[in-house]
């Protein structure tokens, strides 16, 4: 049965010499495969164009319940987000935004909320004409509650220690090794305060910023199984630091 439905592309994997699987979040199904037929067979008619990092898509799909790879039919752009394509850093922030994503991301059913917030980021990210260095670091965050392990900012004073594992800020150093000093606590508190709105009033130098990706990503790892290392992290270094 054919389905119409709008999806964000995160990344393709090989399957034959003659095809590929393009895993795509989607308003309707959740997270989706796809087999896509390669540019050199004649008879596809999906451009592979269309298909570039939190690529924004109008599709037709063959879907049915329990089958691990679907079918496309029909797939064009639904909203262009070319500045992903062309600006540097931008790409750079998609790039590394779409891998985390489908490392983070399992849900095979349909999660509109979830759909409608990454579709927010993307269309800020692109409409963002300067200041947008802290802008993986609020969509990371702000990830964290659709998955259920959002951070408790409430409470917090200076000198306190934050504690990875439970998530909340505490006075005293926890007993456990999965917890950031009171430097670092302060600097993932302001981290909670930021919104994509207000994000560009929020300095970190990068060695800061750095430090706080990698301690997101511990946050993570903590509370996800097989959370894997990110390949795209060091292009986004290199950029932002």
């Amino acid at each position: 049965m054919l389905h119409k439905t709008r999806g964000i592309f995160l990344y393709n994997s090989k399957y034959s010499d003659t095809y590929s699987i393009v895993h795509i979040f989607t308003e309707e199904f959740g997270r989706a495969s796809y087999l896509l037929a390669n540019a050199k067979r004649k008879k596809t008619r999906i451009p592979l164009s269309v298909f570039y990092p939190l690529s924004v898509l109008d599709m037709e799909v063959e879907h049915r319940n329990f089958q691990d790879i679907q079918r496309l039919k029909e797939v064009k752009i639904h909203l262009p987000v070319f500045s992903l394509l062309n600006d540097p850093a931008k790409s750079a922030i998609a790039i590394f935004l779409a891998e985390f994503i489908g490392k983070v991301v399992k849900e095979i059913e349909s999660n509109r909320h979830l759909f409608d917030f990454i579709l927010h980021s993307i269309q800020i990210l692109d409409l963002s004409e300067k200041n947008y260095a802290n802008f993986h670091l609020v969509f990371m965050i702000r990830l964290s509650p659709f998955l259920g392990f959002s951070p408790d900012a409430s409470g917090y004073k200076k000198g306190m220690f934050f504690d990875m594992q439970n998530g909340v800020f505490t006075l005293y150093k926890p007993s456990h090794i999965h917890f950031l000093n009171p430097d670092e606590s302060e600097s993932f508190s302001l981290l909670l305060r930021m919104n994509y709105e207000n994000m560009i009033l929020f300095r970190f130098s990068r060695h800061e910023r750095k430090n706080i990706i990698y301690r997101i990503l511990e946050y993570y790892r903590l509370h996800l199984t097989n959370f894997s290392d990110l390949k795209s992290l060091e292009i986004l270094h290199e950029i932002f630091g």
